[in-house]
């Protein structure tokens, strides 16, 4: 400001003064007044060219004046560079916290007061049918056509969320998502989705579940009951009182195997995967797996023909109980469900390089193609009353096939309708090794 004043009046003195010299008289006051108007020429120049820049300073750096426009051009480009800072950290804080709704395993979509979509993210794109770019500014009721969630969207009620049927899933199991909305600011909206199709179909199977289990323990208790009472009311000979306990016998028996397999398929389902510090010889599973098999056939006297192939010198990483129920469990339903003289085959391959195969072929029935997916489904049963003749507790495969992913392998199952079935298992070549020395003593521990 100094230097301003200081400017004014030395052009205003040298104007005078060259006034006074050139034309004397009223000439001292010309020259004041020319400097007077030069000086302020020149400071509203200086000021033009400071508002053009303000105006576009984007165009290049600001002019370089001195006193007080460049002071004021100074001051103007710091609050510049200020604002530019102040604003690419905003940009970047919300593309980060874009990113982070991106990433979200729940789907988001921003609603304007109209219901027009200003934003949504992949995932509610995938869950409701969007196109994450071209959808945008749309009306939410004319891409969601769901009735339910019309009359949802309608009813201002938005204190609860309500599932409609979802975009994506195989046509035998539709996906189910989960909506509710969130109003915020000046009328919008923020509308969350969820995916609880894997919610839903867990609490299907639990209601299964416990229905299945109540039914087959409820099915042999009717019996014993209603033995008991007989043993109670009538009076029997030393023959029926013999013929009636064992019948309850084997209804206890059947439900003691009921709960075994359920602690069983608890215990594999809680427990950590088997790791690589147990070995286990597979010429001593296959031994106790054939001396089991022929104890069974001859308890339910069907005279089969059992054929157990020999067992390679190899040894299997894991724990011999699991191993052992999983091969014991094929085993016993070939001998179950195959028919009085039948043919039963027991096969082992592999070696240390390709892992280690097992196979049970019998010459039962069969079972229809459609059947296949579903058998390791708790208590998936084809045909119920031949399986209640049998004495299966729908269970065996379900724990068949969570003791071979525990292994790392793969459980495989092939059967032709009137020409029987194999079952088997892979496993895989890092659970795998040259037999080094026997193993009977593990597999001894692991026997019931």
């Amino acid at each position: 400001m100094a230097w301003r004043l200081a400017s004014f009046l030395l052009l205003l003195a040298v104007g005078g003064s060259l006034g006074a010299y050139w034309m004397r008289g009223w000439g001292a006051a010309l020259g004041l007044a020319l400097a007077a108007t030069l000086w302020v020429l020149m400071d509203l120049w200086r000021g033009l060219r400071v508002l053009r820049w303000l105006r576009r300073p984007e165009a290049g750096p600001p002019p370089r004046l001195w006193g007080l426009w460049g002071d004021v051009a100074d001051h103007a480009r710091r609050a510049l560079r200020a604002r530019e800072k102040d604003t690419a950290q905003a940009q970047l804080r919300l593309q980060e916290f874009l990113a982070a709704i991106q990433a979200s395993p729940n789907g988001v979509v921003l609603l304007d007061a109209a219901g027009h979509i200003e934003w949504c993210n992949q995932t509610a794109a995938l869950h409701l049918g969007f196109d994450a770019q071209r959808d945008l500014m749309q009306l939410i009721g004319n891409l969601l056509r769901d009735p339910g969630f019309a009359a949802y969207y309608a009813s201002g009620d938005y204190g609860h969320d309500i599932v409609i049927p979802g975009r994506g899933g195989p046509a035998s199991r539709p996906s189910r998502i989960s909506v509710q909305l969130h109003p915020y600011g000046e009328g919008r909206k923020l509308l969350l989705s969820r995916d609880v199709t894997a919610l839903e179909q867990a609490e299907t199977m639990r209601r299964d579940f416990v229905a299945n289990v109540s039914h087959e323990i409820r099915t042999p208790l009717t019996v014993l009951t209603g033995f008991v009472e007989t043993l109670q009311s009538l009076p029997l000979s030393a023959e029926e009182r013999s013929r009636y306990l064992g019948l309850m016998a084997r209804q206890a028996e059947r439900m003691q195997g009921l709960v075994n397999d359920l602690l069983t398929l608890s215990r594999l389902e809680g427990s950590p995967i088997p790791g690589l510090g147990e070995w286990v010889g597979v010429g001593s599973l296959a031994a106790q797996c054939e001396a089991d098999a022929r104890a069974l056939t001859e308890s339910l006297g069907k005279g089969h023909t059992l054929v157990f192939g020999p067992a390679p010198a190899l040894e299997v990483a894991g724990m011999a109980t699991e191993l052992l129920s999983a091969v014991s469990n094929l085993v016993g339903n070939a001998i179950r469900y195959t028919p009085a003289g039948g043919r039963i085959e027991v096969t082992w391959s592999g070696s240390a390089e390709a892992g280690l195969a097992f196979s049970v072929r019998d010459t039962g029935p069969g079972i229809e193609a459609e059947h296949l997916p579903r058998l390791t489904e708790r208590f998936y049963r084809v045909d119920r009353s031949r399986s209640r003749e049998t004495g299966g507790t729908g269970l065996g495969l379900a724990i068949v096939k969570h003791v071979v992913q525990r292994h790392g392998g793969e459980l495989r199952m092939a059967s032709t309708p009137g020409a029987g079935s194999t079952f088997g298992f892979q496993l895989p070549p890092a659970r795998v090794r040259p037999a080094v020395t026997a193993s009977r003593a593990t597999l001894a521990r692991a026997a019931p």
